[in-house]
């Protein structure tokens, strides 16, 4: 019954460098082990013809045309910029890059 042991979770927080006490390691090992054994339960109610799905229901995009439609004018774009330069935005410099 017992798959995942007090020394599984002791080594996995090891590995995770979290520290837990001994009363912590023995309610986590024993908390585990319930998810593995539910888990294991709804595998096994699961028959071979039974397709596998990610959601209950069909899902489908709904696509429009891509289509031009009105757009602004380079000088539109830039009217309430707090600054431009050479018909672009200028933002403050994040790189020590020119």
């Amino acid at each position: 019954m017992s798959e995942i042991s007090r020394a599984d979770v002791e080594h996995l927080a090891k590995l995770a460098h979290i520290s837990m006490t001994d009363e912590e390691l023995t309610t986590m090992a024993g908390e585990l082990d319930v998810i593995v054994d539910s888990v294991k339960k709804v595998s096994e109610a699961v028959d071979a013809d039974v397709p596998a799905t990610s959601h209950p229901l069909p899902l489908t995009n709904v696509f429009r045309r891509d289509e031009v439609g009105e757009m602004l004018t380079a000088e539109q774009a830039l009217s309430n910029a707090p600054d431009a330069e050479d018909g672009r935005f200028k933002v403050p410099a994040i790189l020590d890059e020119e």
